[in-house]
């Protein structure tokens, strides 16, 4: 869900908490996000209460990548960030290099967090890679899987996918043949990123288009300019609720999912896991979710009531979708991140 590139765009402070004599000294908490939604939605339902019940101001920054941005302020001696949005394969690599620290579980109640509390992060977004499609074009015989996406004699039509290599080497082992629950132990084989590689080579000369942005992909199915996509679920469902010919299959999707790491240089370490912990809980979970259309990871934010059974039923990590994808494993890509990134480009190049 983050973005390239290094540079800040801004900042803001939101002044929560104590509001007697004694505000100006509450402790400052600084969290960094990549702004838009997350942020109008974190402010009004995760930050926001959390640190007025805490007694706590927060300030907020924004970036296109808080991994890069951090390395720059980690470089520069000056860390200034508290917490940090971003990937988890990202938090796991910056946790193995000592960007990170490892979070304090005995303040942080994760319990509800199945596959996406770790040390070096919790989760709080869930999204998904999944397979869309135009609905004039295939009526009622869509692709429904990635081995249909690759099927350009049964399926014909314009490709899209992303520039990228994350997520689109397992959805090329599974248009191999592979099961999704073997899809990571097949990589991991001496031969497996070379499989991934090959299967998406054959594949290249039917994209018509490869998208940068989450915004572009919406685009050119807004557009027309192709028939099927890699698509992030929230923006293949915003083109479906704004009533664009377009649908999408959580069956094989690759659920990801943003989280919250904590600098291992963070000024205010023991602030910053006390306001963890109270954006983790269920109710502001789910509100949260509910505002920026992508699925909770503290599993009780269904039962809250706060979710309609339509919502859940839209969202990645609602058991019934979850359990038709493959969970993105963080440390594969955080061991193997740059040598499938210098295949994929290699790929591409040829």
């Amino acid at each position: 869900m983050t973005g390239a590139g290094t540079k800040i765009f801004g900042c803001g402070v939101l002044v929560l908490g104590l509001l007697g004599p004694d505000a100006a000294f509450a402790q400052e908490v600084t969290i960094a996000t990549s702004g838009g939604v997350v942020q109008e939605a974190g402010a009004k339902y995760l930050w926001g209460p959390a640190a007025k019940s805490l007694g706590l101001t927060v300030r907020e920054e924004t970036f296109d990548d808080g991994y890069q941005a951090l390395r720059l302020q980690r470089d520069a001696g000056a860390v200034t960030y508290d917490i940090v949005q971003v990937p988890t394969f990202q938090a796991e690599i910056g946790f193995k290099e000592g960007l990170f620290g490892p979070l304090d579980y005995s303040v942080i109640d994760a319990k509800e967090f199945p596959k996406a509390a770790s040390p070096a992060c919790i989760g709080f977004l869930a999204s998904s890679w999944v397979l869309a499609w135009n609905t004039k074009i295939y009526k009622d015989n869509p692709p429904k899987s990635w081995a249909d996406f690759w099927d350009v004699k049964k399926f014909p039509g314009r490709r899209a996918m992303h520039n990228d290599s994350e997520a689109q080497l397992e959805m090329a082992l599974m248009a191999d043949g592979v099961a999704p629950k073997d899809v990571y132990s097949v990589l991991s084989s001496p031969d497996g990123l070379k499989r991934a590689i090959d299967k998406l080579a054959e594949l290249k000369p039917n994209i018509a288009v490869w998208w940068s942005s989450g915004s572009q992909s919406q685009q050119i199915m807004k557009d027309n300019e192709v028939d099927m996509a890699v698509m992030w679920n929230g923006r293949s469902e915003g083109l479906k609720a704004g009533g664009a010919p377009v649908d999408y299959t959580f069956n094989e999707g690759i659920l990801s999912q943003d989280c919250w790491a904590v600098p291992a240089d963070a000024p205010h370490k023991a602030a910053a896991m006390k306001l963890l912990n109270e954006m983790s809980k269920p109710e502001p979970q789910a509100n949260f979710s509910v505002m920026v259309r992508y699925g909770p990871l503290n599993m009780k934010a269904y039962a809250t009531g706060l979710i309609s059974d339509e919502t859940a039923a839209k969202f990645p990590s609602f058991p019934a979708n979850a359990e038709k994808m493959v969970v993105q494993s963080g440390s594969w890509w955080a061991e193997n991140t740059a040598r499938a990134d210098a295949a994929f480009d290699d790929m591409m190049n040829n």
